[in-house]
């Protein structure tokens, strides 16, 4: 058991590291935006959809490292099968349709947990941008 828990301990690391440089790469990016996107709606909206698109495909990055893992420790029968299972734990869909292995389970509830704190960190990035593309601080600011 205790082997187990630091397999998923070092796959949750992995998956902090892949958001990290994610995040790190998303607010890089938006440092050069910010001053020609004021008050223009329609490239703010283009931003919002970017940096979405780009923290979908860090998740995916992530549920593929798990579903990897899966199908080379002989949790998952084939890549596409350990990709779904994957991606409804980390999510935490958990349909139930598929189950790991009894001496895998508690990776999967790692999983599960990754999964939660990573899509809290994304919440925090779109919010962060959010605020930034419709100047929602200057506008406070302004106020007081």
């Amino acid at each position: 058991m205790l082997s187990k828990l630091v397999i998923a301990w070092c796959l949750m690391a992995l998956c902090v590291a892949i958001h990290a440089i994610g995040l790190t790469t998303a607010f890089t990016w938006m440092k050069g935006k910010s001053a020609t996107i004021e008050g223009r709606f329609w490239l703010a909206t283009w931003t919002l959809i970017c940096v979405a698109g780009w923290t979908v495909l860090m998740h995916l990055l992530q549920i593929a490292v798990w579903a990897f893992f899966y199908v080379w420790n002989q949790g998952m029968p084939d890549l596409q099968t350990a990709f779904y299972f994957s991606a409804i734990t980390y999510t935490t869909t958990g349909y139930g349709d598929l189950v790991l292995p009894k001496e895998w389970r508690v990776v999967g509830g790692i999983e599960a947990l990754t999964g939660i704190l990573m899509c809290g960190l994304s919440t925090g990035l779109f919010f962060a941008v959010f605020v930034k593309v419709f100047g929602l601080n200057r506008e406070n600011s302004r106020a007081a």
